[in-house]
């Protein structure tokens, strides 16, 4: 490991940690904001609910951004991150949430699906299901090419600033610029699969899948910090 690699990764790790804190405040306002508009549904506006859809949704683009930038400097950070609990890191696919997840959501948060819409939703499903084989492919071969240790094992190594054995250097260094590709294509998917939902949904019906969405990101957190404090007490 370079002289001074260690410094910049507690850097890294310490300054989204940060950020993570204030998104997650700003997280829970929009839930607020959601299931307002959700409640009270007939005194909001048009524009008033199109205005809350892109701010939410510019909300997550925020993260994924801020996330990018951590995971050019060391993806690592991003395998491990230290700001979740080890509930929602078990809960990860390449770093995020699974895209298909995220469609059969759609089913159980918005019951007035026209016929039109399902069908829109099931084919998005098969062509996601397809660019999640292609990522998860990837990833192996990225670790078989480099005969890499098992990946979480690295990740770790690396959010703790721990030594990697002289002759790993150098894959090393391939290992992450392979990762930081396969990262970029998982939340490049990720966000791809959001906006074309919100495309085929109707804005009341975005409110309610994004109030759905919202509050299962925080209900899994909330439990996941619970039995973390559990288990350590």
């Amino acid at each position: 490991m370079s002289p001074g690699s260690g410094a910049s990764t507690s850097r890294d790790g310490g300054s989204f940690d940060t950020f993570f804190e204030g998104w997650l405040v700003r997280h829970e306002h929009y839930l607020e904001e959601l299931l307002t508009a959700q409640q009270q549904c007939r005194e909001y506006q048009g524009d008033d609910v199109k205005d809350l859809i892109t701010k939410v949704l510019s909300h997550y683009q925020q993260y994924f951004e801020e996330k990018s930038r951590v995971a050019q400097r060391n993806v690592f950070l991003v395998f491990a991150p230290t700001c979740l609990s080890s509930l929602e890191c078990a809960s990860l696919w390449i770093t995020g949430f699974k895209p298909g997840f995220a469609l059969r959501l759609v089913f159980s948060s918005v019951q007035d699906l026209s016929q039109e819409q399902s069908e829109r939703i099931e084919r998005l499903m098969e062509e996601t299901k397809v660019e999640e084989r292609v990522l998860n492919d990837e990833l192996a071969r990225v670790q078989e090419s480099v005969a890499a240790p098992p990946l979480l094992e690295m990740a770790r190594k690396q959010a703790r600033r721990m030594n990697v054995e002289g002759g790993r250097e150098e894959a090393l260094l391939t290992l992450r610029k392979a990762l930081e590709e396969v990262v970029a294509g998982a939340d490049l998917l990720r966000m791809t699969t959001t906006m074309k939902v919100v495309e085929i949904l109707k804005p009341e019906q975005n409110v309610r899948y994004l109030t759905a969405a919202t509050q299962l990101f925080l209900n899994l957190r909330n439990l996941g910090l619970q039995k973390d404090a559990n288990t350590k007490g």
